[in-house]
């Protein structure tokens, strides 16, 4: 699974964008990781892997390494989308309508 497609399974799961997570981080006043991971489990129910994903965001932003190249875990981008997986496909189907496509 890409790193990408961990933080679209945390949007289905909870109903909250990458975004929505780094406000309400912020606002608790959360910056050390064994705190946001603890709130992320606690608060959300989310299990090590994906609160470390989003905790990665959190601290860090959108940009990341590239270390996977082949493979399920390719992400080859090394820049996530932090506005959401709905977002993502509004601003399409937004695109295919101005385009005069069906969707």
């Amino acid at each position: 699974m890409s790193f990408q497609a961990y933080l679209d399974n945390i949007e289905e799961k909870t109903g909250k964008t990458p975004k929505q997570f780094i406000a309400e981080a912020k606002k608790k006043e959360l910056a050390e990781s064994k705190d946001i991971i603890a709130w992320l489990k606690k608060d959300y129910g989310l299990g090590l892997g994906h609160a470390r994903a989003l905790d990665y965001v959190i601290r860090k932003g959108p940009h990341f390494e590239v270390r996977q190249t082949t493979g399920t875990h390719r992400d080859a981008s090394g820049t996530l989308k932090l506005d959401g997986k709905a977002r993502k496909t509004k601003k399409a189907k937004k695109k295919q309508s101005t385009r005069g496509e069906s969707t």
